[in-house]
């Protein structure tokens, strides 16, 4: 039987582990201490499991309860234990701590499952550190190459194979050693990080598609000058140039209103960033996100259409680079149709509903059925501190994931 008491547990040990003990949030970027002594928690309770612990070159972690046939592929179920900085104790590690709720649960009712089933911990989810999102789930599908590995930074110059390496792990088998048979199915539970769910006072989501970003950095090489001599006309002001790019990419998001697109600059970093020094270089992080490829893109040549013309106007020279351009998936509709029958079995009241932000399932939906069920979290609010989902929300989403690897689970079931 699902427990509460295990799952408020495990909320509390993972909740230990971050970087900013004493003040507001959980920082727990991918590979630095905190995510490293997060991902031993999980390991540890794995293996009181008894599940048989792998781990590949990327550093993914992934417990196996071996099934009655081994000749069928297993059932893959998890999310990604990373934080933003200052986040919540919420995104992601839900999804890990309510999978390993299940095979908990699954064992003491005795099941003995004809599909193995497995429970992943995947690393990097979040953008935060290398500015490029999902990269467990990409190197686990072969999608992450070695080109990437050392193109991707983090704020202090590392690359991402340097990093893995510090770590003890393969970067230069990354690209290489990928999932060794596609799983008959891959699940994810996760906070909604939206206000959908609360609003409508419905405690369980069905996903029928998740959203892609296009992340772009733009680098915008102005001239910084004396700020007091001289002239307005004889400027080249590179966060001026910024400012224009802002305001033009909400209005190019914001005029989508057929096909939903958001758009944010997330990151403006101004140099010298002086008082009396006109601002020269600037560099932007743009992130523009739909579940409609199409749309996206149309928002995405606008901007670059508009980027070139603001610089040509005030004389500034840019470069744009393409930091991840992912591709929105929809959810198979037999996997849709599951998983509403499983929470009407359960007795959960649920919705569908479109994900707006990016996911590890959204990799695997491309080949492999793929479900994903979310529950609120309180105003809406995820990446920052104040980020909530109430425990029962967590215990009956928990629930309706073990009813749905439970059925999975069984040779005769098919999507």
């Amino acid at each position: 039987m699902v427990s509460k008491e295990r799952l408020s547990r495990d909320l509390a040990e993972m909740a230990k582990c971050s970087d900013t003990q004493g003040t507001a949030g959980i920082t727990r970027l991918a590979f630095t201490d905190s995510d490293w002594q997060g991902r031993a928690y999980i390991i540890g309770q794995m293996k009181e499991l008894g599940l048989t612990v792998r781990i590949d070159a990327f550093g993914n972690v992934i417990g196996r309860w071996a099934g009655s046939r081994e000749d069928l592929p297993a059932v893959l179920f998890g999310s990604h234990g990373d934080s933003v900085p200052h986040g919540g104790n919420y995104d992601g590690v839900v999804g890990v701590l309510a999978a390993l709720e299940v095979i908990r649960s699954l064992k003491e009712e005795g099941f003995a499952p004809e599909h193995s089933l497995e429970v992943v911990l995947f690393m990097c989810e979040e953008s935060s550190r290398f500015g490029a999102a999902t990269l467990g789930s990409r190197a686990m599908l072969g999608r992450l190459s070695q080109a990437d590995l050392q193109r991707l930074q983090d704020a202090q110059g590392k690359t991402l194979y340097a990093v893995l390496q510090e770590r003890g792990l393969q970067p230069e088998n990354v690209g290489t050693v990928t999932y060794p048979v596609p799983p008959k199915a891959f699940f994810e539970v996760h906070i909604e990080q939206g206000k959908v769910l609360e609003h409508q006072g419905i405690s369980l989501g069905v996903v029928t598609g998740i959203a892609a970003p296009t992340r772009l950095r733009l680098h915008l090489h102005g001239k910084a000058d004396h700020s007091g001599a001289t002239p307005m006309g004889l400027r080249q002001d590179g966060l001026c140039a910024a400012a224009e790019v802002v305001l033009k990419l909400e209005e190019l998001a914001a005029a989508m209103q057929e096909i939903p697109v958001v758009g944010t600059v997330g990151i403006l970093k101004v140099q010298p960033c002086v008082m009396n020094v006109i601002p020269g270089e600037c560099e932007l992080g743009i992130d523009i996100r739909s579940i409609s490829a199409a749309a996206k893109d149309k928002v995405e040549t606008a901007l670059r259409q508009a980027i070139a013309e603001i610089c040509q106007r005030r004389h500034i020279p840019y470069d744009i680079e393409v930091v991840s351009k992912e591709t929105p998936v929809a959810m198979r509709p037999e996997m849709v149709a599951f998983l509403q029958d499983i929470c009407r079995k359960s007795g959960a009241e649920c919705i569908t509903m479109p994900s707006g932000a990016g996911h590890d399932a959204m990799h695997w939906a491309e080949s492999t059925p793929t479900g994903m069920l979310f529950i609120p979290c309180k105003d809406g609010i995820s990446h920052n501190a104040a980020e909530f989902a109430d425990i029962e929300d967590i215990v009956n989403v928990t629930k309706v994931l073990a009813a749905a690897v439970k059925e999975t689970a069984q040779a005769g079931q098919k999507f």
